[in-house]
């Protein structure tokens, strides 16, 4: 039986029990079955959420959110900033990376460069609605977030391996993946690299007024995590005027 359908005790069936009654409950996206063979525990969780207007995500962010920056910033320094990484979240990740072929010392999962920007720029800084709402609900979690314009994606989002020469993105000046790359892909195209770039042509913009929001869950995560962290985006996303 696929992920995508949710029978009672499937993965998608957790999340309608999390959100009961939400028409946009965040659903278990497809897995190519060599994906599926090899990383049983992977899941892209997806959900969608609606902008109170086009382009919102380009702007400032409201004061609530630049304090939430604040208060996260201040949560973050010396010693709970270079532990992060044996959190059991962050820890979860750091041993997906290596399971996938990543060093994490090297190639940093989401929450540990976020961590490391922090460090650097001495707090979490700024860079609008969108960027500030995936970077709280990252660090309050651990869990990343991404986000598509959702009127770029064809059908269902779900994780395969790419093919030789393949671009990624519809555009004409997309850059071609090597075979073999870990994937977000819709039913037609490659739209992102697995814990990495989006395609640029999917990236939200000034027309926008819905987002695919998608999250990654690997062994070690809870369903409850990555629930909350899908939450606080679309919160904080549909909330901004």
């Amino acid at each position: 039986m696929s992920e995508r359908e949710t029978p009672s005790g499937s993965p998608s069936a957790d999340y309608a029990q999390i959100w009961p009654g939400e028409r946009l409950q965040p659903t278990i996206g497809w897995r190519a079955p060599e994906v599926e063979e090899e990383l049983p525990q992977l899941r892209l969780v997806v959900s969608h959420a609606r902008l109170a207007k086009a382009g919102a995500t380009k702007g400032r962010s409201p004061r609530g959110v630049e304090r939430r920056l604040q208060e996260l910033s201040n949560r973050y320094k010396g010693a709970r900033a270079v532990g992060v990484r044996r959190e059991p979240v962050p820890s979860a990740y750091r041993v997906f990376y290596r399971q996938i072929g990543l060093d994490p010392d090297l190639a940093r999962t989401p929450i540990e460069a976020a961590v490391l920007e922090r460090m650097l720029h001495g707090g979490f800084l700024s860079e609008g609605l969108l960027a500030d709402v995936l970077l709280i609900a990252l660090i309050d979690t651990g869990v990343p977030v991404w986000a598509l314009d959702a009127a770029a994606v064809d059908g269902e989002l779900g994780v395969r391996l790419s093919r030789d020469g393949e671009p990624l993105g519809r555009a004409s000046d997309a850059w071609s993946l090597p075979a073999g790359r870990l994937v977000v892909a819709d039913g037609s195209a490659a739209v992102g690299l697995l814990f990495g770039e989006v395609a640029g042509d999917c990236q939200p913009g000034a027309r926008t007024r819905e987002l695919a929001l998608f999250a990654v869950q690997v062994s070690g995560v809870p369903t409850l995590y990555m629930e909350e962290a899908l939450w606080t985006c679309r919160n904080g996303l549909e909330q901004a005027r």
